[in-house]
């Protein structure tokens, strides 16, 4: 079984990865909400939209989640 430090140190690799990844595809969010998760978060997808609002603003959140439920 993994230790906590192995998983957080899995999930960071994760982040590292979808850095050059586009905009609005998911896996940023993923990558963020699989921290938050590994971290302890109670609600991890919260985590990652209060986040993805402060760095993005909300309507630039809202359009990638309309853009997000159309695929």
């Amino acid at each position: 079984m993994a230790s906590k430090q192995e998983k957080r140190a899995a999930a960071t690799a994760s982040m590292k990865a979808t850095k050059g990844k586009p905009l609005g595809e998911g896996s940023r969010f993923k990558a963020v909400e699989k921290s938050a998760r590994m971290s302890g978060a109670s609600d991890p997808a919260a985590v990652a939209a209060s986040i993805g609002r402060k760095k993005y603003g909300n309507a630039k959140m809202a359009s990638m989640a309309a853009a997000g439920k159309k695929k």
